[in-house]
């Protein structure tokens, strides 16, 4: 089966514990290398500098599309403090070229602006399931290029699923969480992801169903949410079972936050995602809504 990806690759600077590691990352980096795991085709949409190591995706059998940019790749400061984080936009690369995908499943997960409306358009007229992470679509940059987030109004007609954590979603509705995911799902989201640190809810039809992570240390939680999305998004191409896709998406990002690793070395094997998940589906909870 194959993803295909639309989303910069980026060079992150992570502060964590007074250190400071430079990573590549980007979501395009996180989503690409969580759905090889689960033995996925992909290719990958993007943009990078000279400055990236495309070795990097060669190696790990990815395969991007109209990538090579003359200016430097997208580029964060990134300080962890527990389960927050504070990000500042160093550098912003060229803005995806469109090109046209024939994959199983469409993610759509950029993060700053690399992406237009047009060109969202395009790939939603183009998929047959898309899953979107809209962070880039809403942040913009302070006058000292901290990351804020800011009110949107993206068209989510056409989009299958969408995972949001409270804070990005009030710039679409400002309202309970609740009432957030059926503004989302009237919006035209099938399945809504609503992510609040260790608490994962999601709402299919007039249910929503929740896992909780266990409560453990948390180190750098860069790339949390994309292994989370990825993961739910080849679950759901394959097992076509949406408690599944939960499941293996929890078990992901636990596996990731349990291995203590920074940057892209926390994306888990497939084995420590199927584990988690087996444990997690024991344990959802229901309510309607």
């Amino acid at each position: 089966m194959k993803l295909a990806v639309f989303s910069h690759c980026a060079v992150d600077t992570i502060t964590l514990d007074n250190q400071n590691y430079e990573q590549i990352g980007g979501s395009a980096c996180y989503c690409g290398i969580t759905a090889r795991q689960f033995k996925f085709d992909v290719d990958l949409y993007t943009k990078f500098g000279p400055d990236f190591p495309k070795q990097y995706l060669i190696e790990n059998k990815i395969n991007s599309i109209h990538s090579e940019s003359q200016k430097p790749t997208t580029r964060f400061s990134i300080s962890v403090e527990g389960s927050d984080r504070t990000l500042k936009l160093e550098h912003e690369c060229d803005p995806i070229d469109y090109a046209s995908a024939s994959a199983d499943g469409h993610m759509v997960s950029p993060i700053y602006h690399e992406i237009s409306e047009e060109t969202f358009k395009k790939i939603k007229n183009d998929s047959n399931f898309l899953f979107v992470d809209p962070q880039g679509f809403l942040r913009q940059k302070d006058p000292q290029n901290n990351i804020v987030l800011e009110k949107t109004n993206l068209d989510l007609s056409h989009v299958n699923a969408i995972k949001v954590n409270p804070d990005e979603g009030k710039q679409f509705v400002d309202c309970s969480d609740d009432e957030l995911m059926l503004a989302l799902q009237k919006k035209g989201a099938e399945y809504v992801l609503l992510t609040n640190k260790t608490e994962v809810s999601m709402l299919v039809k007039d249910k929503v169903y929740s896992i909780s992570l266990p409560n453990k240390q948390i180190h750098d939680t860069t790339g949390i949410g994309d292994i989370f999305c990825s993961a739910f998004c080849c679950t759901m191409l394959k097992e076509k079972d949406f408690l599944w896709a939960l499941c293996f998406a929890g078990g992901a990002a636990q596996a990731a936050l349990d291995s203590k690793n920074v940057g892209l070395q926390k994306i888990p094997k497939k084995g420590n995602i199927q584990t988690n998940a087996s444990y997690f589906y024991n344990l959802v909870k229901f309510r309607d809504l």
